[in-house]
């Protein structure tokens, strides 16, 4: 009897993760055959040697024997008031306990936050290049991403204008991503209050993915939305993976401020949906009134000296000297998004590219295309490996960029 095939749901029809996809399995496949792969596809702090601050795993320890029960659906009420103390000291006054979700990550957050708010066809605006989370998360729950540009030649920071243009009675929300994944831009002050009014005089939701707020450079600012955004619902993400370095205990939160009174359903509906999945990974949640509330280690990292602004440096001093490359200064986040000059190469392909320099030099990159953009002449590397890891692997892409050049 011949099996029956079974397909996939039509809700998949247009999700891409690809950051997780062909190219990370071949690089699975390289690995078992004996190969060292250098992974730099995606911020995993741990992978490359960094650990979650000690406070953070002794909490969790001595917490143990209050985390075998489920917890509350929207998290355990200390995880959740360090989050509302956070949020007030950034000039967020209009928070309770009640108005934060726990989740297990930001992405577990975004994913539920989209499903009780999209019905079919309701336009997200997005940025471009983007987290793929975020259009894959609309794409999931019937939603239409509208991606407005984040030009290079504008240091991927967008124009309120060209957002404006994209609005339609669909429009239901605008994402801000900043610190940016993947470009590592940082929105100005103004821009930010620019997309605020906006989305208060067009009544959309804001979604402001703020989990990369305290990975800032050369003295970069990060404004959070929620202080600019007043007479419309807002939404801040935010969790322990990044700025915590602490992927693995899989904690994020998403706090409500700004205009809730009509907002009283969805968030209902929200509730609802994490009421679902019961709650959240509780052990974890033990971590973040510690983290919150003690020393910010990032800063050492992230300063003159420490491991990524030393890594930074390294990758700019890399695509300066190189034939080839070129890239936006990132204020913020992990992550550089660095491009290939196409009067280099001819008929240059991201995806190509990616592909041939994993099978011959062993390095995994996520192709540009993979952050919903329309050229195929950039790719994302991570800032996490040391800067001799990083000196290799530039060494390694301009070697095969100047044998591409040389067949082009």
């Amino acid at each position: 009897m011949k099996p029956r095939s079974i397909q996939p749901s039509s809700r998949l029809n247009g999700v891409k993760y690809e950051i997780r996809g062909p190219l990370a399995r071949r690089a699975l496949e390289l690995e078992k055959a004996g190969y060292e792969i250098i992974k730099l596809n995606i911020g995993n702090p741990g992978a490359f040697g960094f650990r979650a601050p000690e406070t953070m795993r002794l909490a969790m320890i001595e917490n143990l024997r209050e985390a075998d029960a489920y917890s509350h659906q929207k998290g355990i009420f200390p995880a959740r008031e360090a989050v509302v103390m956070q949020q007030q000291t950034r000039g967020v006054l209009d928070v309770t306990s009640d108005d934060v979700f726990m989740g297990n990550g930001v992405s577990e957050l975004i994913l539920l936050s989209l499903n009780a708010l999209l019905e079919q066809g309701d336009e997200v605006l997005l940025p471009s290049p983007d987290y793929p989370l975020w259009t894959a998360a609309t794409v999931l729950h019937g939603g239409k991403p509208v991606h407005y540009p984040c030009r290079p030649e504008n240091g991927f920071i967008p124009d309120p204008e060209e957002i404006r243009a994209l609005i339609t009675p669909r429009t239901k929300v605008i994402v801000v991503i900043s610190p940016n994944n993947p470009t590592g831009a940082v929105y100005p002050r103004p821009v930010l209050e620019a997309i605020a009014r906006m989305a208060e005089e067009h009544q959309l939701v804001v979604f402001s993915d703020e989990i990369y707020d305290q990975i800032l450079y050369d003295g970069a600012e990060h404004v959070p939305m929620a202080t600019l955004v007043k007479k419309t619902l807002c939404g801040t993400f935010g969790g322990l993976s990044k700025v915590y370095r602490a992927c693995g205990f899989r904690v994020g939160w998403l706090t409500f401020s700004g205009e809730k009174d009509g907002a009283r359903d969805y968030l209902a509906g929200l509730e609802l949906l994490t009421s679902l999945r019961l709650c959240s990974n509780v052990p974890g949640q033990w971590a973040v009134q510690t983290a919150l509330g003690g020393k910010q280690s990032i800063l050492d990292l992230t300063r003159p000296g420490g491991r990524l602004f030393q890594t930074r440096q390294t990758l700019l001093e890399c695509v300066g000297s190189s034939e080839f490359l070129e890239v936006e200064k990132p204020m913020g986040a992990m992550y550089a998004f660095v491009g290939v000059n196409p009067e280099s190469i001819a008929q240059f392909d991201d995806q190509k590219f990616a592909l041939e320099l994993l099978e011959r030099k062993h390095v995994l990159v996520a192709p540009g295309t993979s952050f919903n953009v329309a050229y195929k002449n950039r790719f994302r590397v991570t800032l996490l490996p040391d800067w001799e890891t990083t000196r290799e692997v530039f060494g390694r892409i301009e070697e095969l960029l100047k044998d591409m050049a040389a067949r082009a």
